[in-house]
């Protein structure tokens, strides 16, 4: 599919970043972590095929912010993130050759708009590698281990993974989805981190300025049973500003701080790798809350007039906090990505500690806890129907009239 836009303002430091990938790549080679071919010749099973599949939110780890090809949703950086079981999505995706248009149907409402543009985009990229012009019924429903979302879960990017290996399955096969490259390049268009949720665990995005489609794909780093220890604890928290994600992403590069945070991250993603290979958990959630600052830093310093904060006064008590409790022997971090919500990196102890301390704030705040989840899955389509409430044997079935 060739080479994506590079911003000129960001000629130069693409070409930093394309060195810098060159490092990582070496790095994973060396760790033995390796990727399937890019699909270069696919054609559709079943253009009127039937898929569902559930994928996991992700956490940032090192976190990104800024994209520097829309169209095809690259990032300025590469990534690394943590998949969280607090919450999941569940998407089904039907190819109907007597449907005029896409329909999109998210938590049992009718989705129009931005909403069901981005999932269109995904879904054109996939009809023009199939040859077909079948739309399709898009059915998604998200769920929470709590009794809010919060802004800052990533959902986006459950709700991306899910996207992607559901139409691929329907349209291209089981042997297509079970090519991971191939599913987390497709996740990636309409969510980035929906590449990362894809891959699930602790995993990497390959991104840079220019770099090709088929190469911006996310890779797994730790190795089974490695992360067995580790805790997050999840605390939902609302947005009083109603925080828009890609408002954060055209802010950020506009920062006198964002040129040095992707400069410095290749360094970071080295550290990042070896911690996930060696199970140290307590490294990442250093990176992990150190990054978070830096995101926010960054996203409040990108605008001169107008000005994104995205933390709500309760993320100081509970930078604080962790603070405190590292200060007593827990090893407990918080993490935040675009919005208040928080997650906290920890062991079972620091989680029973921490949930302690969280309940007597009396600050209305719920918490979760939870552990890595895997990578996007396919469901039986039996499962899918019933869990999302629709009848399979119905013509248009899912779509809210």
């Amino acid at each position: 599919m060739g080479q994506t836009t590079i911003p000129p303002e960001f000629a130069a430091d693409a070409a930093v970043m394309a060195e810098q990938h060159q490092r990582v790549l070496t790095a994973l080679h060396q760790c033995d972590i390796a990727w399937p071919a890019y699909p270069t010749r696919l054609t559709s099973v079943a253009p009127a095929g039937v898929a569902a599949a559930r994928a996991y939110p992700m956490q940032g780890i090192l976190k990104y912010h800024g994209m520097s090809d829309w169209d095809w949703r690259i990032a300025f950086l590469p990534s690394v993130s943590v998949c969280n079981d607090a919450g999941s999505t569940l998407t089904r995706v039907a190819f109907d050759p007597h449907l005029a248009h896409d329909t999109l149907v998210i938590g049992g409402r009718r989705a129009t708009g931005r909403e069901l543009a981005r999932v269109v985009r995904s879904l054109d990229v996939l009809r023009a590698i199939a040859g077909v012009t079948t739309h399709a019924h898009v059915v998604s429903h998200n769920v929470v281990r709590a009794s809010r979302v919060g802004k800052g879960l990533g959902t986006s990017a459950s709700a991306s993974a899910a996207l992607a290996l559901a139409a691929i399955a329907a349209l291209f096969g089981p042997a297509a989805a079970a090519n991971a490259r191939f599913v987390s390049s497709i996740a990636r268009l309409l969510a980035g981190s929906g590449c990362r949720s894809a891959a699930g665990g602790v995993s990497l995005w390959l991104s840079y300025p220019g770099i090709a489609h088929e190469d911006s794909f996310a890779v797994r780093l730790d190795p089974p049973g490695a992360l067995d220890a580790l805790r997050l604890v999840t605390v939902p928290i609302d947005s009083a500003v109603a925080l828009q994600t890609e408002e954060a992403h055209r802010d950020a590069p506009h920062s006198s701080l964002f040129r040095a945070w992707m400069h410095s991250r290749a360094d970071e993603v080295l550290a990042c790798l070896a911690a996930a290979r060696a199970g140290d958990w307590q490294t990442l959630g250093r990176w992990a809350e150190i990054d978070s600052i830096r995101l926010h830093g960054i996203t409040m310093s990108g605008g001169d007039a107008h000005k994104l904060f995205g933390w709500e006064p309760v993320n100081i008590t509970l930078f604080r906090l962790c603070n405190q409790l590292r200060a007593e022997g827990h090893a407990v971090y918080c993490s935040t990505d675009t919005g208040p919500t928080a997650v906290f990196l920890c062991d079972a102890a620091g989680a029973e500690a921490l949930t302690q301390r969280i309940a007597a704030l009396d600050a209305g705040l719920e918490a979760v806890t939870g552990q890595p989840a895997g990578p996007a899955a396919l469901v039986p389509d039996a499962l899918a129907c019933a869990e999302l409430g629709i009848d399979p044997g119905t013509p248009g079935s899912g779509v809210v009239r």
